[in-house]
């Protein structure tokens, strides 16, 4: 009977963790199709892309923090280890990177390994979870603009035939940081959850209607942006990128976000601030800075294609130790 108990708790603790991830996946793979039989195009997927980035994401980090209790969805030990986890990763990506003899793909390599799609799946995974984006707003405080501002240093110093930092792209880059849409919806959600302002009947109404639009429009945009053909060429790097990305980090720092007390909503924060795939976003950076992006595109697609089955593989985990 305890093993027939046992069997039952472990297929919980799958079908837990598909109830996580599969909705997620099948909004993308719902975008590819409709990329696929002519209903979204490449110019309207990235149209999307920008909608939700600017508006969306943005009002919804705003109402899941504007809502609660400033004192009690403030944590400060949460914050320093998601930047602490992410300054380390940044340094292994580095050193890993030193092993290519093809030193032209050294600066994509190490940036295309470390950088998640925090914002958008952080939120998406947490919330299909727990109902609200929880603890993702301060693991994008931690990570998201080091991983912008890192970006720019590594592609500059290793950009091919560049000695030196590219200056102008750092200060833009910093500017740019200060302007993000999704880093003032954070510091307006915090700003009005301290000063406790009420939120009106109909303004809350409107603004969980716009924030309802970000994840499913998001997720499908990202779906309709994936191409295949991409996905092997640049092969071992890309496959060596992608196994840090969707599993070395995640072995190496879940362990110890547990031991250090994180649980439920922290810790699949911090998972997908480790292993979820790596944003498209660094294909677009390293091609604007004179890289050629192949490997950056094939990290994107092979990321995005298997992170369906570690982040399903890492939450089952997690859920049959009883941690989330």
């Amino acid at each position: 009977m305890s093993v027939w108990k046992g069997i039952m708790q472990q297929m919980e603790n799958l079908v837990f963790s598909l109830n996580a991830t599969v909705p997620v996946f099948l909004m993308m793979i719902l975008g590819l199709f409709f990329k696929k039989i002519g209903f979204i195009s490449d110019t309207l997927a990235d149209e999307m892309n920008k909608f939700v980035f600017l508006i969306p994401l943005p009002v919804l980090v705003f109402s899941d923090l504007a809502t609660v209790d400033f004192e009690e969805v403030w944590n400060m030990k949460f914050v320093l280890f998601c930047f602490g986890a992410t300054v380390i990763s940044i340094a292994i990506s580095t050193a890993v990177s030193f092993l290519w003899k093809d030193k032209s793909i050294q600066g994509e390599f190490i940036q295309s390994s470390y950088r998640s799609s925090a914002a958008l799946l952080g939120i998406a995974f947490i919330q299909n979870i727990y109902g609200t984006a929880g603890m993702a707003p301060l693991m994008i405080i931690g990570s998201v603009p080091l991983y912008n501002m890192m970006a720019v240093l590594v592609l500059s110093l290793f950009r091919p035939g560049q000695n030196g930092l590219d200056r102008h792209v750092v200060k833009r880059t910093l500017i740019g940081i200060i302007k993000n849409p999704i880093i003032i919806g954070i510091v307006a959600g915090l700003a009005w959850s301290a000063l406790r302002i009420p939120m009106p009947n109909i303004m809350e109404k409107t603004v969980n209607s716009v924030a309802g639009v970000a994840t499913p429009m998001g997720l499908m945009a990202m779906g309709a942006t994936f191409d295949i053909r991409k996905a092997f060429a640049k092969v071992k790097p890309a496959v060596a990128a992608t196994l840090i990305k969707l599993i070395g980090f995640a072995a190496i720092f879940l362990p110890l976000a547990a031991q250090m007390g994180f649980r439920q909503e922290e810790l699949v924060a911090i998972l997908v601030m480790l292993g979820s795939a790596t944003t498209v976003s660094c294909f677009v950076m390293a091609r604007n800075m004179g890289h050629e992006g192949v490997l950056s595109s094939s990290v994107v697609m092979l990321t995005t294609l298997f992170s369906a089955f570690t982040l399903t593989g890492w939450l089952y985990v997690m859920k049959s130790l009883s941690l989330i």
